[in-house]
């Protein structure tokens, strides 16, 4: 048992640091998360704790599994596991094999994307999970025989036994293609102190590392929305009265007007987990740093935002305020004084566009 802790703590670490090292180049950033189905198949090693030597309790294990990714974090799977398990009497030594079939319910933790955030394509997928089951094992034929012998099993069950389940484990998805993985896992369950047939006056421990494939259903590539930048609205020069045809009467030249200065808005996208301006956004500012050189007097307010599918809320409240503090900080790089620049942030608590994407932006108004 101790071998296999090791083992499964040593494969924890491992992953996370793959997945942080190799996600962080692999995504493009461009494409929102969809929820979707997956499936999984699995076999592989099974472990019955018990009163010998590891090897002597290993036996095949196999699954078949469902499940859906609600959001980058969070999904819930379901399936079936099972086929053979193990025991064994000590003196004299003597192992006997079993079998089961146990139904489970997971709820699931994507490690890369809690820890790297969403990038659709991370290499190596870590992911965390627990659950329950309920466990039904039979043919229980060679730990009979050993009752039959003279050995006294406390807790032989001779037809079906059947038990609730506690279960947990670690596994992680090694990317082959968008919709199919190699998938590698090890899980731990902990089932009634009856399952071995062996009382132990403590729960017995049945433990799996599996491998096999995880196949992504449905949850189409969604194409990032094309950004539309607001126009600025030209001032209409006014139009001078025509003179009556008919009547020559004289008119006096109209006073003139001044002009109603209109605002400008200017809406500055950044991608995602970013607060650097980038190339295509720098006319934006361009265009802010010339109306405010015209108009002395107007100031600009910098809302920045974050979008809510992305990350946690203290996360996007930081990741706003850089947002709009870089905007400020090219202003003032262009000759603005900071003294009319207004600087605020919303984090996530306020979606101004629909979509994701856009929301990823700092608002600037000018007036």
């Amino acid at each position: 048992m101790k071998k296999l802790l090791f083992g499964i703590a040593l494969a924890s670490s491992a992953m996370a640091m793959s997945a942080q090292t190799i996600g962080a180049g692999a995504g493009n950033g461009k494409e929102e998360f969809t929820p979707h189905w997956y499936m999984q198949v699995q076999a592989g090693a099974a472990h019955t704790i018990g009163e010998t030597a590891f090897d002597k309790l290993l036996s095949p294990a196999g699954a078949l599994s469902a499940g859906y990714k609600f959001t980058p974090l969070w999904g819930l799977r379901a399936g079936v596991s099972g086929w053979q398990a193990k025991g064994a009497w000590v003196n004299p030594l003597q192992d006997y094999k079993f079998y089961y079939l146990q139904g489970n319910v997971d709820v699931t933790l994507d490690l890369g994307n809690l820890f790297g955030g969403y990038k659709p394509g991370r290499i190596v997928n870590p992911y965390l999970f627990v659950g329950a089951g309920f466990n039904g094992a039979f043919n229980n034929d060679e730990a009979v025989d050993i009752q039959r012998q003279g050995y006294h099993l406390e807790y032989l069950w001779t037809d079906n036994q059947f038990s609730a389940a506690g279960r947990f484990g670690l596994g992680a998805d090694f990317r082959v293609s968008r919709r199919v993985a190699i998938n590698l896992e090890a899980n731990a369950n902990i089932l009634s102190d009856k399952f071995n047939s062996k009382k132990a006056h403590n729960v017995d421990w049945q433990c799996n590392l599996v491998a096999g494939l995880t196949i992504r259903l449905g949850g189409k590539k969604k194409a990032p929305e094309p950004v539309a930048e607001e126009p600025v609205q030209p001032v209409a020069p006014a139009q001078a009265e025509k003179p009556a045809e008919e009547k020559r009467v004289v008119v006096p030249p109209a006073r003139k007007e001044e002009k109603k200065v209109e605002p400008l808005q200017e809406n500055v996208f950044f991608k995602i987990n970013s607060a650097v301006i980038s190339s295509s956004e720098e006319a934006k500012v361009n265009r802010l740093v010339a109306y405010l050189k015209a108009h002395p007097k107007a100031r600009v307010s910098v809302c920045g935002y974050a979008d809510k599918a992305t990350g946690t809320a203290q996360y996007n409240k930081v990741l706003s305020q850089k947002r709009a503090k870089a905007v400020a900080a090219a202003l003032a790089a262009k000759g603005i004084d900071a003294s009319r620049v207004d600087v605020d942030f919303k984090g996530d608590t306020v979606q101004p566009f629909d979509g994701v994407e856009k929301n990823r932006v700092t608002i600037c108004v000018a007036e």
